[in-house]
């Protein structure tokens, strides 16, 4: 018996010679490399357009009004909505995404206030992303600006520090891209961690980091069973602002065995 085993690009995963047929007779190479064909599924075609989501993305923010957002606490989203950005609305809250996600592709930029005269460390104009309302990417202008790694833009909050700043300076948009694998659970208990993956401005910060449990501000991370959840942003008391926010929800890997 000869198996492959394909992931959903035809990546060769496991196999052995594949060099004679059922019949016992000698393959030809053409042959062989049929053999290592995978025809389906075919993957979907995708429309990405630079600087615009792609056609199979879910657009959380295109600069028009805040619907696919609500107030933590229920009710309308009430930060403010201009010149195709929103800012946080110092007291109002944080904000919840109405769809609940799991595994996800994510982008959005945000920006902080280039005044910063005063200000320094975690008080540098904070926010958050919250994965699943749990699991923080950290926003923070982290130009210039020294706090503890763990907790400067791009950190996963308290657990992981960033393999570089790529930051540019406060007053200019910041580029996240995120690719989330949500834990997994069964009764309860947790059977796969999460795991992340985040660039600054185009840079790797995050490689498949291992996600530890819900971001704490005290104490260590511990996970809880749950599902697919919204996302969240936080309102830190300060005004950054976001624009161009969408996500992909990203299906498992389809894997093809062939065996003789």
């Amino acid at each position: 018996m000869t198996i492959f085993s394909f992931n959903r690009i035809g990546t060769a995963l496991l196999f052995s010679g594949l060099s004679v047929s059922a019949a016992g007779t000698e393959l030809s190479p053409q042959e062989k490399a049929e053999k290592t064909e995978v025809w389906e599924p075919v993957p979907a075609m995708v429309t990405a357009k630079p600087n615009s989501a792609p056609s199979d993305a879910i657009v959380l923010f295109d600069g028009d009004n805040l619907d696919a957002w609500e107030s933590i606490h229920g009710g309308k989203a009430t930060w403010q909505v201009s010149g195709n950005a929103f800012t946080v609305s110092p007291g109002a809250g944080d904000i919840v995404s109405k769809q609940s996600f799991c595994d996800v592709q994510l982008h959005l930029e945000w920006k902080t206030p280039a005044d910063v005269e005063g200000m320094e460390g975690q008080e540098r104009n904070n926010s958050g992303i919250f994965l699943q309302q749990r699991y923080e990417v950290q926003i923070l202008d982290s130009y210039n600006n020294k706090t503890y790694p763990n907790g400067q833009a791009g950190s996963i909050y308290k657990q992981s520090i960033p393999l570089v700043n790529p930051l540019h300076p406060p007053g200019e948009w910041q580029t996240y891209d995120i690719i989330f694998n949500a834990p997994e659970f069964s009764d309860g208990s947790l059977v796969k961690p999460g795991y992340v993956t985040v660039l600054i401005n185009g840079v790797l910060v995050q490689n498949h980091t291992e996600i530890l449990g819900r971001s704490e501000w005290i104490g260590g991370p511990t996970y809880e069973a749950h599902g697919c959840a919204p996302l969240q942003l936080q309102d830190h008391t300060n005004p950054v602002s976001f624009r161009n926010i969408w996500v992909r929800e990203i299906a498992d890997n389809i894997l093809t065995d062939f065996r003789e």
